[in-house]
């Protein structure tokens, strides 16, 4: 229950924040809306999480085919090729990718989440679909496709959020 006091409104968390038309508009996106969203970004951020539940966030490169997300390793310059991700999605194969939108007039931003279980394909035959979505999203890998392996998310769950 919130209480009106001067410009703030006080929330049963104790917590205050300024009134304004924005707040009554947010909006819950529906999964597909969700989904929508997320298909259009160019990156999205790709967080996984080591045994102990240490996070770890990147941004990704990523194809979406149904209810499953496609990254995978490439050429960019790296420290090495045996990253943490992949370490981390062998340890705990819960990850989540994350796409938002910004701008200063705050009645266009808005997220999309989807939780989901990677796993890692490492083999020419189950990386050729997904290096294909990669190359036909991306020309930067036209020329020079994702060796791999490919990191593939089914997702089980979309979240998001949107101004209106």
């Amino acid at each position: 229950m919130s209480i009106a006091r001067n410009r703030f409104v006080t929330r049963a968390s104790g917590g205050t924040r300024p009134p304004g038309p924005w707040h009554a508009r947010r909006m819950r996106l529906k999964e597909e809306a969700a989904r929508e969203r997320l298909e259009w970004v160019p990156v999205v951020h790709l967080a996984t999480a080591d045994e102990t539940g240490c996070p770890h966030v990147v941004v990704a490169t990523f194809a979406v085919d149904g209810e499953r997300v496609y990254t995978a390793v490439d050429a960019k310059p790296k420290r090495t090729r045996d990253l943490k991700r992949l370490h981390n999605i062998r340890e705990n194969p819960r990850v989540a990718v994350l796409a938002d939108h910004y701008e200063d007039d705050w009645t266009r931003i808005w997220w999309v989440r989807g939780d989901a279980t990677a796993t890692i394909i490492e083999d020419p035959d189950g990386m050729a679909l997904p290096i294909a979505l990669l190359q036909e999203r991306y020309d930067q890998y036209r020329d020079d496709p994702p060796a791999g392996p490919v990191i593939a998310m089914t997702v089980e769950r979309w979240t998001g959020w949107a101004y209106a």
